[in-house]
């Protein structure tokens, strides 16, 4: 049995599979987060617990050994830890806002560009970067105690092992890592101010990190790789690896990946490139802010249950009666596929005669748009596989082909665990059929009306869009 563990922004995963990649069991804990003033927090012990606590159902629930555990987990956001691997403070989250004004600055004197031209790396209010500039200037005391800045499956690596702290290449692309020489540049280190706090990076760990498990969560001795982080794991998991396919995962963050051996810093700073565990091979990432987290505040604001959606969204006609969303809910703006941190989202067309699918449909084909925009930008051209939470609606997998114009190789259950698993053999020389792990559960075809539809709407959503980008900026 292969174990893969998945801590989410919003719950944690552990998904059990066995040899041929089929899914036998999987157990979740949702986790907190705290929002307030566009600060977004969560509390590192509970995750942890949440960790040890679906590991523990896990195991218990199936009577195979555990022969590997892979590990991911989300991205970005700073997790601070003492030298035993203790929070220091609560987390800053991914999804934290509190950067902006420096981030806003960097815009304006070219420190940003200067960054992405160096690294490949359009930085965001809650990427490390920005968020440790800010901790040093507003919160010293909390770096000073700190031994290193982690990321998520950083922490958890650590606690379930002891092993020394490590990241991988794939957490250390955003904004530090040169993605040529697969180690930090110290002149970006610099350019942030935080040459003196350079020693609370962690090591880079390429290949990824393995170790045994002490005991809890995992029976002791179990082998444990880490990483890659959440977005390069579901590409694993989705069998994105060939240059120009791509993926789409609709969760919390709507995350557009395209596999790539061009390593191209030019253009619009917008994004990363992750580097992965094949060196000359990246991942084009546009993640965006908001995914199904947009839909949620609407649901929730008008009352609707999620299996009320698929229902609207078949009862309400493309274009949602002139109802229109521009879906930028984050409370620090955007970040993919291009960067304004003041941007806020926008509900036009909306009467006293508009209804609830009305608002479902046109917030759908506002994320719809959105991902276009990515995988455009990310350079997709060839297939383009989907997973996530937003997979377990037909009707938006429909809406989504439809918008996007191309058939979706529809992955569904624990991608990112799977991913993480493929990983872990791959290091420890274990064989597995990637190809038959990565199967998709099927495929969606657009309607060729609807698709022509939607390649104008897409254009209107485009120019709504640049004008609301130039309101953000007054």
């Amino acid at each position: 049995m292969y174990v893969g563990i998945d801590v989410g922004t919003s719950m944690v995963k552990a998904a059990a599979f066995d040899g041929t990649g089929r899914e036998l069991a999987v157990e979740a804990r949702p986790v907190g987060l705290a929002l307030h003033g566009g600060r977004v927090e969560q509390d590192m012990e509970e995750v942890y617990a949440a960790v040890v606590g679906v590991l523990e159902a896990l195991t218990a629930r199936m009577a195979e050994p555990v022969e590997l555990a892979g590990l991911t987990g989300q991205g970005d956001g700073v997790w601070l830890v003492d030298k035993d691997g203790r929070p220091v403070r609560p987390v800053v989250s991914w999804m934290d806002g509190r950067a902006h004004e420096l981030l806003d600055q960097w815009l304006a004197d070219g420190t940003f560009e200067t960054v992405f031209r160096r690294t490949g790396s359009a930085m965001f209010p809650g990427c490390p970067g920005p968020l440790l500039a800010w901790l040093d200037r507003y919160e010293p005391k909390s770096l000073d105690a700190a031994a290193t800045a982690l990321y998520c499956k950083d922490m958890v690596f650590r606690r379930l092992t002891g092993a020394p702290v490590t990241t991988d290449v794939s957490d250390a692309s955003m904004p530090f890592l040169d993605p040529r020489t697969r180690a930090y540049d110290n002149r970006v280190v610099e350019l942030l101010g935080l040459t003196h706090r350079r020693g609370l990076l962690a090591p880079v760990g390429d290949p990824i990190a393995t170790a045994e498990a002490r005991g809890e969560g995992l029976p002791a001795g179990t082998r444990l790789a880490n990483g890659p982080y959440d977005l390069p794991s579901c590409a694993l998991g989705a069998g994105v690896t060939t240059p120009g396919d791509g993926l789409l995962i609709v969760g919390t963050c709507l995350a557009s990946l395209v596999a790539t051996t061009d390593l191209d810093l030019t253009g619009e700073p917008a994004g990363l490139y992750i580097s992965t565990d094949r060196p000359g091979h990246w991942l084009r990432a546009m993640p965006a802010m908001v995914g199904t987290a947009a839909l949620d505040w609407v649901l929730s604001t008008t009352g609707v249950h999620h299996e009320e959606v698929d229902g609207l969204l078949a009862g309400t006609p493309p274009g949602a009666n002139g109802v229109h969303v521009l879906p930028y809910f984050a409370p620090s703006g955007e970040r993919a596929p291009f960067v304004e941190p003041r941007l806020r989202a926008e509900l036009t067309g909306v009467s006293l005669e508009s209804t609830k699918g009305d608002l479902i449909r046109a917030t759908c084909e506002g994320i719809g748009y959105a991902a276009r925009h990515c995988l455009e930008a990310a350079g997709l051209t060839g297939s383009l596989a989907v997973c996530g939470g937003g997979t377990r609606s037909p009707a938006w997998m429909r809406l989504l082909a439809d918008v996007l114009g191309r058939p979706l190789r529809v992955v569904e259950g624990e991608v990112g665990a799977r991913g993480a698993v493929l990983a872990a053999a791959q290091r420890y020389g274990i064989a597995l059929d990637a190809a038959a792990w990565t199967e998709p559960t099927a495929v969606v075809e657009p309607d060729a009306a609807r698709a022509a539809y939607y390649a104008k709407a897409y254009e209107d959503h485009l120019a709504r869009l640049a004008q609301a980008r130039g309101r953000a900026r007054a």
